[in-house]
């Protein structure tokens, strides 16, 4: 990535691409001809059959941005509360703050509410990997990140130590050096990330903090009413757009749809967290605490998973099967039970008994994991002028990676679709704002999204299965999509 100090950056919308990072090309001669021919014949059949579909140009890299859709600006453009809906954003974490930036650099009005009393409430202090949306935080103003760790291998053990697959760019250039021009994956701490997402805000300020929504309904009058709970009291507002960004126990998706149609699904597993300094580790020298290493450890029913969680630490993720109850009764147990049983299952290969002794427990968590049935888009159109995204909308298991990935895609697509669906020009407000935007979003993100659900609810059963010990250097559960094709 390109330095540039986000912090200090201003960014507006290109004009060339309309923020979108991509421009069409149009369609060929040959590519109109042929679909005035299927439709021509199409209506002379009076319908029958399925209509042809109308190509789409061929979309290439706007080279005025970049592909990031943002230019530098002096100041951020003024809100067009003329023309733009008001959007309401319903959570401050990832999601949420990325859909307030994204907004903000295309002069949409909105108002980010969190439940939270402040940044530090509540702990989201693990860490994630940026994978496809590590090009796409390019497009919400986000041009380096300090505080990103770049691993180039990925090592897959036995509780022995024997290495049983390998992969990643040090493996492929046969190299030890760590700075690569190649894409590559991007560990950072969740907190750091969500931080330079604020700063793009301007800060803390820029969020209604201690808004706990109570409810919804739209108005008498035009957009949705919302009613929140602030330090005891009832407030009330209004905005054109509600947006649930509120995680996996969504209050705007119960509001919406309920909990009865598509409730919390148990995917048979706990998972305990820890972050571990490389200074704790005194006489430790082992390569795998390079700070440019992912590895796991698995036999079967355990599995680890430990990667750079900032250039001085690790984080570590352990998982085993265990029944709901169980799984609830043990993280209800606190920090030190967890501790206890993670380091009771894992007398492994080094160094992984040496970063687990050392982890502090006020640095431990651990939680049943969860994820819902796909969401239907037919649950979603009643919910007229109000959607979901990020964890709201397709929550899944944190074994591939893919939740903030997918808030990250989610929240810029909404924000481009916006920009074009609600322009000037477009009289949103007559068609509404579901015809004109939320109706083509909500089908683009639950088809994206819809793989990485199943793929980590498939996750949760075979990193925890003899699959995961399949010798091959490439990630774990390769082998089974071989096997289907």
């Amino acid at each position: 990535m390109k330095k540039v100090n986000n912090a200090e950056a201003s960014w507006t919308f290109c004009p060339e691409c309309q923020g979108r990072g991509k421009k069409s090309r149009g369609l060929s001669m040959k590519a109109r001809r042929q679909y005035k021919i299927a439709l021509d014949q199409f209506e002379k059949t009076k319908g029958e059959g399925t209509a042809p579909v109308h190509p789409k140009g061929h979309l290439y890299t706007c080279l005025n941005c970049n592909g990031s859709g943002l230019l530098p600006s002096a100041s951020h453009p003024i809100a067009d509360k003329e023309n733009f809906p008001h959007v309401a954003i319903i959570g401050g974490g990832i999601g949420g703050v990325a859909l307030a930036v994204a907004c903000l650099h295309r002069g949409i009005p909105f108002t980010l509410y969190e439940r939270d009393i402040n940044f530090e409430a509540r702990s989201q202090g693990y860490g994630l990997t940026l994978q496809q949306a590590s090009k796409a935080i390019e497009g919400l103003g986000i041009f380096s990140l300090e505080k990103g760790v770049i691993s180039t291998r990925h090592m897959v053990h036995t509780t022995d130590g024997k290495v049983i697959g390998e992969w990643g760019i040090r493996k492929w250039m046969q190299t030890d050096e760590k700075t690569y021009t190649k894409r590559t994956n991007v560990h950072i701490a969740r907190q750091s990330l969500r931080l330079a997402l604020l700063e793009q805000l301007g800060g803390h300020d820029a969020v209604q903090w201690g808004h706990q929504l109570i409810n919804f309904a739209a108005s008498d009058g035009e957009g949705v009413d919302m009613t929140f709970e602030v330090n005891g009291a009832i407030q009330r507002s209004n905005a054109d757009l509600v947006v649930g960004a509120d995680g996996i126990r969504s209050s705007v998706r119960r509001l919406l749809i309920g909990d009865d149609s598509t409730p919390l699904r148990y995917l048979g597993c706990i998972v305990i967290l820890g972050i571990c300094p490389l200074s704790a580790l005194e006489g430790m020298n082992s390569s795998l605490l390079d700070s440019a290493t992912v590895f796991q450890t698995a036999n079967g029913n355990e599995r680890i998973y430990i990667m750079p969680y900032t250039s001085d630490s690790v984080m570590w993720q352990l998982s085993f099967p265990m029944t709901e109850k169980e799984a609830k009764a043990l993280s209800a147990q606190g920090p030190q039970a967890l501790k206890e049983e993670a380091c009771r299952r894992t007398q492994w290969h080094d160094p992984i008994p040496q970063i687990l002794a050392a982890t502090l427990e006020a640095k431990i968590s651990g939680y049943p994991v969860y994820d819902r049935e796909l969401l239907q888009s037919e649950l979603l159109e009643k919910g007229g002028k109000v959607t979901l995204l990020g964890d709201a909308a397709h929550p899944m298991s944190p074994f591939k990676g893919q939740g903030a990935n997918q808030a990250l895609l989610d929240a810029l697509m909404l924000a481009r679709g916006i920009s074009k669906g609600c322009n000037s020009s477009s009289q949103w407000r007559k068609a509404g704002i579901r015809e004109s935007v939320l109706t083509v979003f909500e089908s683009e993100m639950l088809e994206r999204s819809a793989s990485k659900v199943k793929d980590s609810a498939a996750a949760a059963q075979f990193l925890h299965s003899e699959i995961v010990l399949h010798e091959g250097d490439e990630p774990r559960g390769r082998c089974l999509n071989k096997k289907d094709q």
